[in-house]
């Protein structure tokens, strides 16, 4: 079966960096647009960002635009978002996907979810 896997949550302070990692398993996602997006408790889940299949282009939400990355090595099949200069309100699960789509637009649907991991930044 096609599945996603995040990894490298964790508990941080403010201005810290944090990587996350997605490893897709069951077949290849080489050819797959991949993005990430978050969830805080009791908010609904938004757009973070999203790498297209060539890794060329790329498209964040405003609230990360400076501060996070995404990158991805399609040898491994994975895809990773470089979180730095952290902030209480980046506090949530993240989650990877992938979209049937290759190119990226704000309007491109996703079908394969990751279960999230967790990130927590204090003070």
């Amino acid at each position: 079966q096609a599945r996603l896997a995040e990894s490298g949550g964790g508990l941080v302070q403010t201005g810290d960096s944090l990587r996350l990692s997605c490893a897709g398993s069951g077949r290849s996602f080489r050819n797959n647009a991949m993005g990430w997006f978050r969830q805080a408790p009791g908010k609904e889940r938004e757009f973070v960002g999203v790498l297209s299949a060539n890794g060329l282009n790329s498209i964040y939400a405003d609230s990360v635009k400076g501060r996070f990355t995404i990158s991805r090595d399609n040898a491994k099949n994975s895809v990773y978002l470089q979180m730095t200069g952290l902030k209480p309100e980046d506090t949530a699960i993240y989650f990877c996907t992938a979209s049937a789509y290759a190119t990226v637009t704000r309007s491109i649907t996703y079908d394969y979810w990751g279960q999230g991991t967790q990130v927590t930044v204090s003070s």
